[in-house]
């Protein structure tokens, strides 16, 4: 029977560090990999993640990125919204046929 092996979790300076070695290091990506016992997608990955988001990358255990956490906050407010106005419509047509 094959033991499962615990996923690994890594800070977000270890990140940065890792992402730093690896453009400015002069080391080959796979070379740092193997020097902080990762794997080289892992640091591809991380790479990427850097490029894209900069200093807004690797927010942490479920947290989302600035522009996410607020998306996800302006689609709540708006389904929110819709529901109310859903309500309010339905009261003036239950209103309207009570005064007639």
């Amino acid at each position: 029977m094959e033991e499962k092996r615990e996923r690994r979790k890594f800070d977000k300076q270890f990140k940065l560090e890792a992402v730093r070695l690896a453009t400015e290091g002069g080391k080959k990506i796979a070379e740092v990999a193997r020097d902080l016992g990762i794997d080289a997608n892992t640091l591809y990955h991380w790479k990427r993640e850097f490029a894209d988001h900069g200093t807004d990358a690797f927010p942490g255990n479920g947290r989302l990125l600035t522009q996410e956490e607020e998306l996800r906050r302006l689609e709540h407010e708006n389904a929110t919204l819709r529901e109310e106005n859903t309500v309010l419509k339905k009261a003036m047509g239950y209103l309207a046929r009570s005064e007639k």
